[in-house]
């Protein structure tokens, strides 16, 4: 049976995804890289007008599809590599299955980020308000207005965005590394509050193919007392 925990600190998302926390100080896409240093707690520099606009482009390419699904490849802080398959389908849900012998299911229900781990049977629950990945799961996306932009860096066709929680309530960074010539996300990153760091890189993308509901269904067993009550 799967033990289920609620929980509000979102720092425990270092085991999320299934390495430990996400972050990044190099990223490199299809043989080109872009050197990212963490900012912790930086404050939001000013955008130039070139920076804000290659937001806005993320922006623009998060509300242009309600679905997007393809496969990833997972590299963690201490240099696990795992893969598998991840579905998103705003606004709130997302699902990211791990290939064998990888043990988590991580489930983006619409209130929850729920984390499955099918090795020791034990499922954690984050509300998806407390944790990055609202900013881009969200209804409608608007990273200019609803988080702080920590850095905009360029080389090449590549942009990676450092954000930040505007409120500070939810610990860590978000780095979203966007094509501009695809245009296409490519890889994404999540800091936590240790900066421990993972990167997620994407493939294969396909758009606008609602996938099956069911995959952000998570039902997990639940413990039932059976002795007779005194």
């Amino acid at each position: 049976m799967f033990t289920i925990a609620i929980r509000r600190a979102p720092r425990a998302l270092k085991s999320v995804f299934a390495a430990g926390a996400l972050a990044l100080a190099t990223i490199a896409v299809t043989g080109s890289a872009v050197s990212v240093a963490p900012a912790l707690a930086a404050p939001a520099p000013r955008l130039t007008a070139d920076q804000a606009k290659s937001v806005q482009s993320v922006s623009d390419y998060f509300n242009r599809f309600s679905n997007i699904q393809g496969e990833f490849v997972q590299v963690g802080p201490k240099g696990h590599v795992s893969q598998g398959l991840f579905y998103i389908s705003k606004p709130g849900k997302l699902r990211f299955e791990y290939a064998p012998p990888n043990p988590f299911l991580v489930v983006a229900d619409g209130s929850y980020v729920i984390v499955a781990n099918k090795k020791n049977e034990k499922t954690d629950y984050y509300p998806l308000s407390k944790t990055p990945l609202q900013l881009v799961l969200a209804p409608k996306v608007n990273l200019l207005d609803e988080a702080k932009v920590v850095d905009v860096k360029r080389q090449d066709n590549l942009v990676a965005i450092t954000l930040e929680d505007k409120s500070a309530f939810v610990p860590g960074q978000l780095i979203l590394v966007f094509d501009e010539q695809k245009p296409e996300l490519v890889q994404w990153i999540i800091v936590d509050g240790d900066g421990n760091r993972t990167t997620i890189s994407l493939s294969n993308i396909t758009t606008n193919v609602a996938p099956d509901p069911k995959l952000f269904v998570f039902n997990a067993p639940r413990r039932i007392d059976t002795r007779e009550r005194r």
